[in-house]
């Protein structure tokens, strides 16, 4: 397995914090949105996060930023996305922690999961790893319907040689359909 790319020991951190700025790199995004469509633009781009101790837990707060090469949803052509997300994430241990007298079940809250903590992550106790973070992140930051520019006008037919000019009664034929009329008129 590959070594985190966004570490952080939680030893070296306490409540006033530490700030970092990281850069996320074309090379390490390749490797993490290997197997879809997207890809890393021509720049690395940048992770900038606070990250503070409370208890046990870390607060990690910050931004990131990146370019992504996306297919346009109308033509296909490669589209630079600017993605641009705040961060705001409780890194919590994932160790078992000792059940106080009177604490509910875990299957009890997670039968009752707030949908406000869904910006809490597990750490292992002693490094927080910001890599899967990261990635969502960006991935859920894509338009839904990624354009190359709004004024782009979609994949278009093909437009016949001149030789092939359409007369009257082809210009009434559905233009998806001219590659069968150009069969029929050969048999």
């Amino acid at each position: 397995m590959n070594s985190p790319e966004f570490s952080f020991p939680a030893s070296n951190l306490d409540a006033a914090g530490k700030h970092f700025h990281l850069p996320v790199r074309a090379s390490w995004l390749r490797g993490v949105l290997e197997g879809t469509a997207i890809g890393p633009s021509e720049h690395d781009g940048e992770l900038d996060v606070r990250l503070s101790k409370s208890g046990t837990d870390v607060v990690v707060r910050g931004t990131l930023a990146a370019d992504l090469v996306v297919p346009c949803s109308r033509c296909l052509a490669p589209a630079v996305v600017p993605i641009r997300e705040e961060l705001s994430i409780l890194a919590v241990p994932s160790g078992p922690a000792p059940r106080a007298r009177g604490e509910r079940d875990q299957r009890e809250d997670e039968e009752e999961e707030d949908p406000g903590e869904a910006d809490v992550i597990a750490f292992d106790g002693e490094n927080v790893v910001l890599d899967e973070l990261v990635r969502d992140e960006l991935l859920l930051a894509i338009p839904m319907i990624p354009l190359c520019s709004e004024a782009c006008p979609g994949i278009r037919p093909e437009r016949p040689s001149s030789s092939e000019a359409p007369s009257a009664a082809d210009e009434s034929i559905d233009p998806r359909l001219r590659p069968l009329l150009r069969l029929r008129s050969r048999t």
